[in-house]
């Protein structure tokens, strides 16, 4: 059997109907979708995305990539994106597995591995595609293979993490881990700026007041903040807040006015006008679209 087919095996096994499905394993989750998707709008957090059979499409400000079982994606901040899965049929669903990237496991393999790169300082994009490596497809085909046998899963399954964190180290993909793991790299520096606009999002701020947060100049800021996230500041700020009003009237039911106000709009119509430019349409009509088609963001 090809070692794909045995990902893919291995997912449909554990992931048998639609959506999201969490595992055993702390930070591993499985993704079956089965049709084609609507662009959905979410906050991607650092992760690894394996896919084993369909393809996605992912926005991010102005960079679009494509990943299917050729290739993998990582994630190293947390990311307002654009996703869709773009190829899947109820035949052969797409299916992907999705691996958290934590900053302290990381940091604690850089220690022992040592070889941290003068890059490793520098900004770069946070969303990137990679082809795949068999020894990386091999390590991930063995930590899923442990969800049939859960008495090994205390044992082996941080043994399998740290593996796959080790062979993202040997990747192209080596300086966006070490990014994550180095306390004052540019990366770490926009990610303080992005923890502060997420507790800050209903409230205007001055770009200097960030800056002083990320400990760099405004100009750094900017400039890096757009190397990272590929969108301004003031940007990332309106996702958070028209994807939460979003959340609102959905989960909680609010008017668009309410929805609005509660994450710092103080003008219904400008909050609309944002809202139909982002997602499409106006409040009421996506709303009522997304409940209709029962939609969800996967990774």
């Amino acid at each position: 059997m090809d070692r794909m087919d045995e990902l893919i095996e291995l997912i449909a096994q554990f992931a048998n109907v639609d959506g999201i499905q969490a595992t055993p394993i702390q930070g591993m989750s499985l993704v079956r979708i089965s049709h084609p998707s609507e662009p959905m709008h979410a906050v991607h957090h650092p992760a690894l995305c394996i896919v084993a059979q369909g393809r996605k499409r992912v926005i991010a400000g102005d960079r679009v990539l494509n990943y299917d079982a050729t290739n993998f994606l990582v994630v190293s901040v947390d990311t307002p994106v654009i996703g869709q899965v773009v190829e899947a049929t109820p035949e052969a669903p797409y299916l992907c597995m999705k691996l958290e990237l934590d900053a302290a496991e990381i940091s604690a393999l850089l220690i022992e591995v040592g070889g941290v790169t003068a890059a490793a300082a520098e900004a770069e994009p946070s969303v990137a595609v990679s082809p795949i490596l068999p020894e990386l497809l091999d390590a991930a085909i063995r930590l899923v293979r442990l969800l049939e046998r859960p008495e090994d899963l205390a044992v082996l399954g941080p043994m399998l993490k740290r593996e796959i964190l080790y062979r993202l180290l040997r990747s192209d993909q080596a300086t966006k881990l070490q990014q994550i793991a180095l306390a004052e790299s540019r990366l770490q520096q926009v990610n303080r700026a992005i923890g502060w606009i997420k507790l800050n999002y209903r409230d205007a701020f001055a770009i200097e007041t960030l800056a002083a947060e990320a400990r760099m100049s405004a100009s750094a800021l900017h400039l890096h903040f757009k190397a990272v996230t590929a969108m301004s500041p003031l940007q990332y700020q309106k996702q958070l807040r028209l994807q939460e009003a979003r959340r609102l009237m959905l989960a909680e039911a609010l008017d668009a006015a309410t929805a609005g106000h509660r994450v710092g709009y103080d003008s219904p119509s400008q909050f609309s006008r944002e809202y139909a430019r982002t997602f499409g349409a106006p409040p009421l009509r996506d709303v009522a679209r997304l409940k209709a088609g029962d939609l969800q963001s996967a990774g």
